[in-house]
């Protein structure tokens, strides 16, 4: 089917628009897949606030000018599919490798996050880490931890200076009773020599 100039121009603009929302992007290979696995797969997608779309090379190539997913020019060859990811770099690539494992006509062939182009190799990597929320946790939990140390510490040293000044008022309190118990003898006068 042939398209007119303006319906190019359309999805130049919304794949532009999609590209610059983008966190990720995950380059496939969708060959040897039927339609219905094709829908099957966009709906699963579509739960995880992913899109999957199958876009003619040149527009995507129009499209990621001036974008972030400019890297990913040199690599769009043959037929590609493209799932877009919206919030999270990991979750987009963890998605897409999950529905690879059960069906092994799709395959993972690269990946733009952040403007950088990525391997399949190192977009199993991404894949692997954690969620974003769960990175910023521990990260938190590492600007913490030296913190509550810290009051740790100068609570200990707070409270061992209290014991300190205490045990010394103790001390210094018996030895005032013990003076006061203890008579000294009396001035005898001053001897004359």
């Amino acid at each position: 089917m042939k398209m007119n100039k303006k319906g190019k121009e359309d999805i130049v603009a919304s794949l532009k628009e999609r590209f610059l929302r983008s966190k990720a992007v995950v380059l496939t290979n969708y060959k040897g897949m039927t339609t219905a696995e094709l829908s099957s797969m966009r709906v699963l997608f579509r739960k995880s606030e992913l899109e999957y779309k199958v876009v003619k090379n040149t527009l995507a190539k129009i499209a990621a000018k001036d974008t972030p997913l400019a890297a990913m020019n040199e690599v769009l060859t043959g037929p590609i599919g493209m799932t877009i990811g919206y919030n999270d770099a990991s979750l987009t690539a963890k998605k897409v490798f999950e529905y690879a494992k059960g069906n092994d006509k799709l395959q993972v062939l690269y990946g733009c996050v952040e403007g950088r182009l990525f391997d399949a190799k190192q977009m199993r990597s991404i894949a692997d880490l954690p969620p974003r929320e769960v990175l910023l946790s521990q990260i938190a939990g590492c600007f913490q931890a030296p913190a509550s140390k810290m009051a740790y510490m100068l609570g200990a040293t707070v409270s061992r200076i209290g014991h300190a000044l205490n045990a010394l008022k103790e001390k210094k309190e018996k030895e005032a009773q013990q003076q006061q118990t203890v008579e000294l003898p009396e001035d005898q006068g001053s001897i004359n020599k």
